[in-house]
C-alpha cells in the first residue's frame, strides 16, 4: 500500500445541507486524515478550468453552475491507497448506484447534487491539489 493525498471537495448542496461534519467524519473513520482544507466559493472561470475535462460534455454548463451556486470545502485527505479508499467512502457518482452506507448512497439528493467529488487517480489528484493548494497550505499530520 501506498501513502497517497487526494482532493476532495463537499459540494455546494453538501455545504448547504450542513453536512460538512457528517462527510469529514467518515473519511476519518475510513482511516483518512484531513491535511488541508478551505472553504471558498467558485467564479465560474474557476470552475470552468477545474472541469475542463469536461468541457465538450453536455452537462459542462449545468456543472459550472451548480459548483458555483454557493461555498464549497475543499480539502487534501492523506493516508494507505487514499484515492480508492476515498472514492469508496464516496461510492458511485449516481447515488441510486452507489452501496448503502457511502456519503452518496446516504446523503446525495440526486446525480448532479452529489455531495462530494474526489480526484479519480494519483496523478488528477496531484493537479486538483495544486488548483487548491500550495505545498505550504497542507501539514502532514506528526501525530
Amino acid at each position: 500500500m501506498a501513502l497517497e493525498r487526494t482532493l476532495s471537495i463537499v459540494k455546494p448542496d453538501g455545504v448547504a445541507r450542513n453536512l460538512i461534519g457528517d462527510v469529514y467524519n467518515r473519511f476519518e473513520k475510513a482511516g483518512l486524515r484531513i491535511v488541508g482544507a478551505r472553504m471558498l466559493h467558485l467564479t465560474t472561470a474557476q470552475a470552468e478550468s477545474f472541469y475542463a475535462v469536461h468541457s465538450e460534455r453536455g452537462f459542462f454548463k449545468d456543472l459550472v453552475s451548480y459548483m458555483c451556486s454557493g461555498p464549497v470545502i475543499a480539502q487534501v485527505l492523506e493516508g494507505e491507497d487514499a484515492v480508492a479508499k476515498h472514492r469508496e467512502v464516496m461510492g458511485a457518482t449516481d447515488p441510486k448506484k452507489a452501496a448503502p452506507g457511502t456519503i452518496r448512497a446516504d446523503l446525495a439528493t440526486s446525480i448532479e447534487e452529489n455531495v462530494a467529488h474526489g480526484s479519480d487517480s494519483v496523478e488528477n489528484a496531484a493537479r486538483e491539489i495544486a488548483f487548491f493548494f500550495a505545498e505550504t497550505d497542507l501539514c502532514s499530520r506528526t501525530r
